[in-house]
């Protein structure tokens, strides 16, 4: 993250009198003949210009101080793919009463014709509100008379109560942008952390002065109105293994540090850690619930009594805590009531079953923290000043003969000491309730690790029959449990299984340790599949890929400016041995390779041979690390491109004469 910080005695000026905006519907030729080969050739459409400003504002009906932005785009619609840009949604926030408003919205279409520009203008009626949740409504309109190659517009204002979190200017979006502009006016006694997010740098920015722009109780104040520039920025593309697109998209971010009053007087609005641990510790909806050891002080001795050390100890607390509070599917930092009511309901958030945990932890005499943290689809948090509003999250951390396990009892299929894959993001805080808090590292404990292993024989037919073993562990065994667990039995899921592979026919299974989630998960499948189509008795072709092929690369772009990250590291492991019915010799097969990713980062290996009347085929793929950077990324492209090529290469067999 660059770092723009300004200690702002800098100040806000009257918007129109800087603003660089432009006007509404004045299209051009220029705009319809936009080559979009010029910024990117298969861009479903592309911003031509982009304007915003935000500015304080007294409102003489109340006295008090607003935020209104201004927002002005057009946009080239290229072809079909890219009607979607004319569906506009506008998140509305709203808290204790206070709501922002949409003002003086308007919103074209323009098209070409022989005479030259028809502008279609959107009915206001056509805008809508949709309440999503009590913080959050969306305000939403579609343009009319979309057609390809069409030019859309639209410009609003918003005004908001919410001075905090000064409006965030996002350059980068799903379309390529080749103008934006952001124009942000801040009174001089007003001091904003500012920072430049993503991979792009600004084109153009520049600090400009005004004197007495702004009456505070009568007094002028001094402002400064600050612009930031991009040009030709590319759009920003999702890809798999990625956390919260937030945290890579090239946008500028403000955040309140402290305002001095008329009077002289200073309220910091930016806490040191110091101030949150106290402000945490004393909340009635966090320490307070830390502190309830007395829920379960008469519990601990039935739940601890067959447990020889700590270990035990926490073990047996973690999942009397996963089997008796069941989560309600809702995040929080903070109890939604008090834990033991959450007891007596067996139900609540992850606030509610983590403090339930920690408060038991505590209670059985372990030393046990709360750990609060970002999910991934929530984005990282800010790491050089507190920004409780970054956390979304609490966890449980215990230590025990020095080592320390991160615990989330929302999950009861979760070995000890493995963390859900939306809590592993970057740092968490450590919560203690008497000591400093501290950052911690948020990483995967245990490997995803899966092996397959199919015994079978090759029939006359050319049907082979067998049995395909697969074990499971980590996050592969917790994602595979969830599924089964999905359906109201393990015929039912097998089933399922059995519908989805037309090629095979499931004849018995077995799946062992379903609920014992300590132990690895056991899946045993007696199949049988056509491997040939029995036209030939002398010669025949067998895909020995048959399970878990890779077939599709799930990298693509040429460049990825932001991190792989997979969660964890992994192994997978797939060993085929098929007898042959007679003698046989190998004419064709997949090469045996053995490739690498640079520094150790992963493997693939293949080898195939024929033994005493059997073909083996052995598979291994790791990933030895969770994340990898964007230099990284071409290597990853190409090791599953030659992994992928040397797939699709069959076994030829001959028989012997």
């Amino acid at each position: 993250m660059k770092k723009i910080l300004i200690g702002i005695v800098l100040c806000f000026l009257s918007l129109h009198s800087f603003a660089q905006n432009f006007e509404f519907g004045a299209v051009t030729h220029a705009d319809f003949d936009f080559d979009r080969n010029t910024i990117d050739s298969n861009a479903n459409a592309v911003v031509l210009k982009e304007y915003g400003t935000t500015s304080f504002y007294l409102d003489d009906a109340t006295g008090r101080l607003v935020l209104i932005f201004e927002y002005h785009t057009r946009i080239k619609i290229n072809n079909k793919e890219g009607f979607k840009q004319a569906n506009i949604v506008i998140p509305i926030h709203k808290s204790d009463g206070a709501e922002e408003l949409i003002l003086d919205l308007n919103a074209s279409t323009f098209n070409r014709n022989q005479s030259g520009f028809v502008q279609s203008q959107m009915d206001k009626k056509a805008m809508f509100t949709e309440n999503r949740s009590k913080y959050v409504s969306l305000v939403k309109f579609t343009l009319p008379n979309i057609k390809e190659g069409s030019i859309i517009e639209y410009s609003y204002r918003l005004q908001t109560p919410f001075l905090f979190n000064y409006r965030t200017w996002e350059f980068q979006s799903d379309i390529p942008k080749v103008y934006s502009e952001y124009v942000a006016f801040i009174p001089g006694n007003y001091n904003y952390n500012v920072s430049l997010r993503g991979f792009y740098k600004l084109s153009d920015q520049k600090s400009e002065i005004s004197k007495e722009c702004l009456r505070l109780s009568g007094t002028p104040v001094d402002c400064s109105k600050m612009t930031y520039i991009m040009k030709n920025i590319p759009a920003f593309v999702e890809e798999d293994y990625m956390t919260a697109p937030s945290n890579f998209r090239s946008a500028i971010y403000f955040e309140l540090a402290d305002v001095i009053a008329m009077s002289g007087a200073k309220q910091s609005l930016t806490k040191t850690w110091r101030d949150v641990d106290y402000e945490l510790t004393n909340d009635k909806n966090f320490g307070s619930q830390m502190k309830r050891k007395d829920v379960f002080k008469d519990l601990i001795p039935t739940l601890t009594k067959d447990a020889p050390d700590e270990l035990s100890k926490a073990k047996a607390i973690y999942n009397y805590i996963k089997k008796q509070i069941k989560w309600n599917n809702y995040y929080g930092k903070y109890s939604e009531g008090n834990i033991k009511a959450v007891l007596e309901n067996r139900s609540g958030n992850v606030a509610d079953i983590n403090f339930s945990l920690i408060a038991a932890l505590s209670a059985a005499n372990l030393d046990a923290e709360a750990v609060i943290l970002s999910t991934r689809e929530n984005g990282t948090v800010n790491k050089l000043f507190p920004v409780i509003s970054d956390f979304n999250y609490v966890v449980a951390k215990v230590n025990i003969d020095g080592t320390s396990y991160l615990l989330d009892a929302s999950e009861p299929l979760l070995p000890f000491g493995l963390l859900p894959l939306r809590c592993i993001n970057d740092q968490g805080r450590v919560i203690n309730l008497k000591k400093p808090s501290y950052w911690i590292d948020l990483k995967a404990s245990q490997k995803s690790v899966t092996n397959y292993v199919l015994i079978g024989k090759l029939e006359a037919d050319g049907k082979i029959k067998g049995t395909i073993t697969t074990t499971t562990y980590g996050y592969d065994a917790f994602n595979k449990r969830k599924e089964i667990k999905r359906y109201n039995s393990i015929d039912e899921y097998v089933e399922k299984i059995d519908e989805s592979m037309p090629k095979f026919s499931i004849n018995k299974h077995q799946i062992l340790a379903v609920d014992s989630v300590e132990k690895p998960l056991v899946e045993v499948y007696e199949v049988e599949f056509a491997a040939h189509n029995g036209a030939s008795n002398n010669q025949l072709y067998i895909n020995p890929f048959f399970i878990n092929k890779i077939s599709k690369k799930p990298f693509n772009l040429n460049e990825r400016t932001y991190p792989v990250d997979l969660g964890s590291a992994s192994d997978q492991k797939i060993s085929v041995m098929i007898s042959l019915p007679g003698k046989y010799e190998m004419l064709e097969k997949p090469k045996d390779i053995a490739i690498a990713l640079p520094a150790s980062g992963g493997r693939y290996i293949i080898q195939s041979d024929m033994v005493d009347d059997k073909l083996t085929v052995n598979q291994i793929l790791q990933f030895n690390k969770a994340i990898y950077s964007p230099e990284e990324y071409l290597y990853l492209k190409e090791f599953y491109s030659k992994i992928i090529q040397n797939q699709k290469t069959d076994v030829l067999l001959k028989k012997a004469d």
